[in-house]
């Protein structure tokens, strides 16, 4: 063989080597039931312990020729390939169950005989004591998967619930949760109302809560129309309040508080630009203002102007031009003597 021979057999080799390995990281314990009384039965109505195996993958994938063992002696790296197989159980061939297509599963009994059935395995199980199982592929050398499973009480069942590598993948089932054959992560769609008569077999729930509704129904009616009575009394009483005591009085005093207001804030104003001058004249202006308010003192006017004329002749020139008549004589003789001619000397 040629040198670039043995170098294509050896990458073959390899890349057969590695398809393989990631092949076999698809393959899961899946679930594992060590106290079977009212579970899974076989085909001869016998009730064994058994591991379920899981294809995780999409794609299909034969397991035959692998090997499942409860012996943790097999970790020992010093013990030979015979010596490690004496202490499995190989899945045998010619079982067309054993090809798994993708998210398929298969249900192997433990404890049993390989006479009853070709998934029938002689794998020993001890329901008293914690149980390590692991499962080896074909050369019972390279360790695909393993679990350490607590002492169960009857028809309970060990079951992955998630592949995160880590002991919180798994957890334990009640025999009524138990799902051998199938995933372990299942959907119920239950409707309201079974789930109500599953719950509540007796009804005493539901009498209990028809009660219920009648007294909050009754309690909020009581509290609607109390509140109804309290409004109408209170609408009643401004109505009573309101014929009492006319609105008119009541706008009349509030706009002649508002006038007097106004008169104060001018007067104020007035003071503040003279800089303080005349402050006791406003001050005194502003209290008989106040005060004439209080006491409802103010004059009463009928709003009407009335002006007669009162003649005076001042500006009568007829009588002021005494060439064109008799003159005035005064009263007063003390008074200067008014001329009756002419001047001639004008």
């Amino acid at each position: 063989m040629t040198k670039f021979g043995f170098l294509l057999s050896a990458m073959l080799l390899a890349g057969t080597s590695a398809m393989h390995a990631q092949m076999d990281a698809s393959i899961k314990l899946n679930e594992v039931m060590t106290n079977n009384r009212a579970s899974l039965q076989d085909e001869y109505g016998q009730r064994e312990a058994w591991v379920e195996i899981e294809n995780i993958s999409h794609s299909t994938y034969n397991i035959r020729g692998m090997y499942i063992t409860t012996d943790s002696s097999v970790l020992q790296r010093s013990m030979s390939v015979p010596e490690r197989i004496k202490r499995m159980s190989i899945i045998p061939n010619g079982e067309l169950r054993t090809n798994l297509s993708g998210r398929q599963h298969l249900v192997l009994f433990l404890n049993s005989q390989p006479h009853l059935g070709s998934l029938h395995l002689t794998t020993p199980v001890d329901s008293t004591k914690s149980l390590w199982i692991a499962l080896y592929n074909g050369n019972a050398t390279q360790l695909i998967d393993s679990v350490t499973v607590p002492v169960l009480k009857a028809d309970q069942s060990y079951a992955r619930i998630a592949n995160n590598g880590t002991a919180a993948d798994w957890e334990v089932k009640s025999a009524d949760r138990v799902t051998p054959g199938i995933s372990n992560i299942t959907t119920v769609s239950e409707s309201k109302i079974d789930k109500f008569k599953r719950e509540d077999p007796h009804g005493f729930a539901i009498t209990i809560m028809a009660m219920g509704i009648v007294f909050v129904c009754l309690a909020l009616l009581w509290i609607v129309f109390s509140l109804f009575g309290l409004l109408m009394k209170h609408i009643e009483t401004a109505k009573k309040v309101a014929n009492k005591q006319p609105l008119k009085p009541i706008t009349k005093t509030v706009e002649t508080a508002m006038e007097v207001s106004r008169i104060t804030g001018n007067v104020l104003q007035d003071g503040l630009k003279t800089k303080g001058i005349d402050r006791e004249i406003y001050m005194a202006v502003i209290g008989m203002a106040l005060s004439q308010y209080e006491d409802d003192v103010h004059d009463v006017e009928s709003g009407v102007i009335t002006i007669q004329p009162k003649p005076t002749r001042w500006d009568d020139e007829y009588s002021q031009m005494t060439h064109f008549h008799d003159p005035v004589v005064p009263s007063d003789h003390a008074a200067p003597q008014i001329p009756t001619t002419t001047n001639n000397a004008l």
